[in-house]
């Protein structure tokens, strides 16, 4: 293995821990939390935190022993199954955030009848649609034996094992694929984010209005405190905007240089390096380690969730840990009595 190749692989024994961790705690505080549950983008959530579970447990793993092995990690038939999930874990999850973005915007563009936009039975549909466009997709690569171990990026994933006489219909395939999956999703995200963004923006303005015109008025007002103001409504644009920002950031960055390293294989003229191939499926993994901070565990509900689990379990452990003392100074005591 050379530098790249270790690195690579440190990479994804770290992207593996923290995907685990993360996404284990997500679902901890879905199951916890009745407030989580009952609303409709818990189960955006909870879909997602399978999907990159399973992605986590089945698919990065035999990368990390491709990588080691320089090699199919398994037979021809248990690579078929893993490049299966590959491509359904990853169309899913993208079709998830889309699905997220959606609710957002629902949420924020129609607030007053977001109760009856966005039903569990309504979000039910969307994963509906999400499932069979995955399963589809994953299908047909399969049953083209469109599915296998890919040299170039250490991976069981989308490989044109057969003769080259099906190779346009591979290509076609490859387009399709990725235009209605990743480029839809994108599109998508941006789309219903910046139409959020513009109306936070728009709510903070006529905040920001009323607030200078209460400031006006208090003309006896402390400089420091008009200040902290002005300062405060600042913050609150700004975070706004970071907030759209990492949701569509992430995603680009994540699935970007895998997707466009994909269609420029379709090209057998153009080159492509094996280090660069491996890179960029660990940055696709990657977004399984970040979407419960981006999505979930950096939210306020699930801080709070996390705290009372945390002090439930410390209480816990300082009542199980009075008990045996006072278990022992009964025991001592009984055998001072009996003496």
């Amino acid at each position: 293995m050379d530098t790249v190749e270790v690195i690579a692989s440190l990479l994804v024994v770290v992207i593996i821990i923290v995907s685990l961790l993360s996404n284990v705690l997500v679902l901890i505080c879905f199951l916890y939390s009745p407030e989580i549950r009952k609303q409709a983008p818990g189960l955006f959530i909870l879909n997602l935190t399978f999907c990159n579970l399973l992605l986590t447990v089945s698919n990065m793993p035999l990368t990390l022993v491709g990588l080691i092995n320089k090699g199919n990690p398994g037979g021809e038939g248990f690579c078929h199954v893993v490049g299966f999930l590959d491509t359904f874990l990853t169309t899913n999850s993208m079709l998830s955030m889309a699905a997220l973005s959606i609710d957002r915007w629902i949420a924020v563009v129609f607030p007053l009848s977001y109760s009856s936009k966005m039903r569990h039975r309504d979000a039910a549909l969307v994963l509906g649609y999400s499932w069979v466009h995955s399963i589809s997709f994953s299908t047909v690569a399969a049953c083209f034996s469109w599915v296998g171990y890919h040299h170039l990026y250490a991976s069981c994933t989308l490989c044109n094992t057969r003769a080259n006489s099906i190779r346009t219909q591979f290509v076609i395939f490859t387009v399709v694929f990725h235009s209605l999956t990743f480029f839809l999703s994108l599109v998508v995200l941006c789309v219903t984010y910046l139409k959020v963004l513009k109306v936070a923006r728009f709510h903070c303005k006529r905040i920001d209005i009323i607030t200078m015109q209460t400031l006006v008025l208090l003309v006896d007002i402390h400089p420091s405190v008009r200040q902290r103001c002005l300062e405060e409504q600042k913050r609150r644009r700004q975070r706004a905007t970071r907030k759209i920002s990492t949701f569509i950031g992430t995603f680009v960055l994540c699935f970007a240089p895998y997707v466009i390293t994909r269609m420029v294989e379709l090209f057998p003229a153009v080159p492509i390096s094996h280090h660069w191939g491996v890179v960029s499926k660990c940055l696709a993994y990657s977004k399984a380690a970040c979407d419960p901070f981006v999505y979930s565990l950096l939210r306020l509900q699930y801080r709070k969730t996390c705290s009372d689990i945390i002090n439930r379990l410390l209480k816990r452990s300082s009542l199980n840990a009075s008990g045996h003392r006072g278990g022992g100074n009964d025991r001592n005591h009984a055998a001072q009595t009996a003496q």
